[in-house]
């Protein structure tokens, strides 16, 4: 799950970016996972300070579709998938018995 939303914000910036994407489900080791999420985060941050957010991207999904959509409204989609499977994982823990972390937010900037 944790490669999969990492992989999904990766996609959505390349993109943005035209990058070449990770696949879907790809899974990376373990050692790699800080290192894509902070490729993620810096190129999040120039997307944000040197693109139009109004600007229409055109793209194929995984099943071969052709979309558009803006720039912010992708943005607004990364964070939201995120939270989403962030959500899916704590609900697995907790199914494992383990007790969930706590990945607001918030929590960190306090």
């Amino acid at each position: 799950m944790l490669n999969h939303t990492l992989n999904a914000h990766q996609i959505w910036l390349s993109r943005i970016l035209n990058e070449k994407p990770f696949g879907v489900w790809e899974i990376h080791l373990f050692e790699d996972l800080e290192e894509i999420n902070n490729s993620n985060f810096q190129k999040s941050l120039s997307v944000l300070n040197n693109s139009d957010l109004n600007k229409t991207i055109s793209y194929w999904n995984s099943k071969g579709d052709l979309f558009e959509n803006k720039t912010e409204d992708i943005l607004f989609h990364i964070i939201n998938h995120t939270t989403y499977h962030r959500g899916q994982m704590m609900i697995l823990f907790r199914e494992s018995g383990l007790e969930p972390i706590v990945s607001d937010y918030i929590f960190y900037k306090r």
